[in-house]
């Protein structure tokens, strides 16, 4: 016996399912990598070559702290499931630049960093709405009229 709509209801239940394990898997990786930037505990042998050289830049610099900042808010706001947009933001150039470090510099970690950009895709795919003002191709802009204030003296 089948019951209308059944399949569909189904659907929505795996897709939201499967949409808050990867929301929950994309937060723990990002608030453990983001607070490991900050406390060390996982210990990750040092880059060699290039990769070396593009980490200690950034290091010296200073600019992993701001990276890491960005990795454990964006995750933070994951777990709690709050500002999920504004998450998916801040991880999106991280993301992206992961990907290239891993794929241009040391492909050996390039399995997890496609791994966390197909779980971005899965949880940005779930509150696309959010984006869709910035996703248009053409935007109908209004002029705002301009309003001057006299400088009439009433006569009192």
């Amino acid at each position: 016996m089948s019951f209308p709509g059944w399949d569909m209801q189904a659907d929505r239940v795996c897709m939201k399912i499967l949409t808050n394990i990867s929301r929950f898997l994309l937060a723990l990786i990002f608030t453990i990598f983001g607070l490991n930037g900050f406390l060390h505990f996982i210990p990750m042998p040092p880059p060699t070559g290039v990769a070396a050289q593009f980490m200690g830049a950034m290091f010296v610099s200073k600019y992993l702290l701001f990276v890491f900042a960005s990795q454990l808010i964006a995750g933070v706001l994951l777990f709690v499931k709050r500002y999920v947009p504004l998450a998916l933001t801040l991880l999106a150039p991280v993301i992206v630049n992961i990907l290239l470090f891993h794929s241009l510099m040391a492909p050996s970690g390039l399995g997890l960093a496609l791994f966390v950009a197909i779980l971005w895709g899965i949880v940005f795919a779930s509150v696309r709405s959010a984006f869709a003002g910035i996703v248009k191709a053409r935007v109908e802009t209004r002029t705002v009229p301009v309003r001057r204030h006299s400088d009439v003296i009433s006569p009192a």
